[in-house]
Formats: C-alpha cells, structure tokens, sequence
C-alpha cells in the first residue's frame, strides 16, 4: 500500500479547507483541474474551474467559513489516485462529503478531479 499517496492526498485537501476558511477562493479553485466535476447534492453539477469558480465565490465571499472535516476516509485507488469522504460542517451548515477523487498530476501536484457533497444542514441566521 502507498502511504505516500494517501499522505500527499489528504495534506492537499486539509490544505483546501486551509485556504477556504482563509476566503483565498482563487486558491481553492486552482486545486481542481480544468475539467474538473463538482456536484453540490440539491444545488446543481458544476463542470470545469469556471462554472466551480461560480459556485465557490459568493458562497465563501458571503462569509461561509470553519470548514471543519470529521470521520474521514481514504482508499488509495492507485499511486495516482485517492478517493476522500467526511463528515463536514462549517459556521453556515453541515453534510457529507460523498466523495473527493483526488489525482496526482504530471507536474507532482495533487488535484481535485471529482468533488460529490451533500448539504444536511443549513443553519439559520
């Protein structure tokens, strides 16, 4: 098994949320990849960084923060490829992430090709 991969895997989405809570949404995008798939359960799909970009923008510019993970998951799929779920909540609401395939790119980098999450809970004001 490639502990390696699952560490890399893990530090690049504990460094999303890193970057998310932060607002630098510029950052968060660029950790997919350009044909990268997003499926917010109840919000929509969301293909590729531009059509991601406008669903994480005014989300996090509207103050969306404390992103949190709990009870994760990996499976290493292969040296180049992770899958990812938890348990999230932040200030505005709770869910699940469903899955987070994580890719390791040519250049070394690890990305996010798939992002599969459901909202359960949004919190009122």
């Amino acid at each position: 098994m490639n502990h390696d991969s699952l560490t890399a895997a893990l530090n690049a989405s504990k460094n999303w949320i890193k970057h998310f809570n932060r607002g630098d949404v510029d950052y968060c995008i660029s950790a997919y990849t350009p044909n990268a798939f997003l499926e917010a359960k109840s919000l929509g799909e969301y293909s590729g960084r531009k059509m991601i970009d406008n669903f994480w923008r005014p989300f996090v510019l509207s103050g969306a923060t404390d992103l949190n993970y709990s009870n994760i998951w990996l499976k290493l799929i292969d040296e180049n490829t992770v899958h990812l779920g938890a348990d999230w909540s932040m200030n505005v609401g709770r869910g699940v992430i469903t899955l987070e395939k994580w890719v390791k790119t040519e250049s070394g980098t690890w990305k996010l090709l798939l992002d599969h999450f459901e909202i359960q809970q949004q919190f009122d004001d």
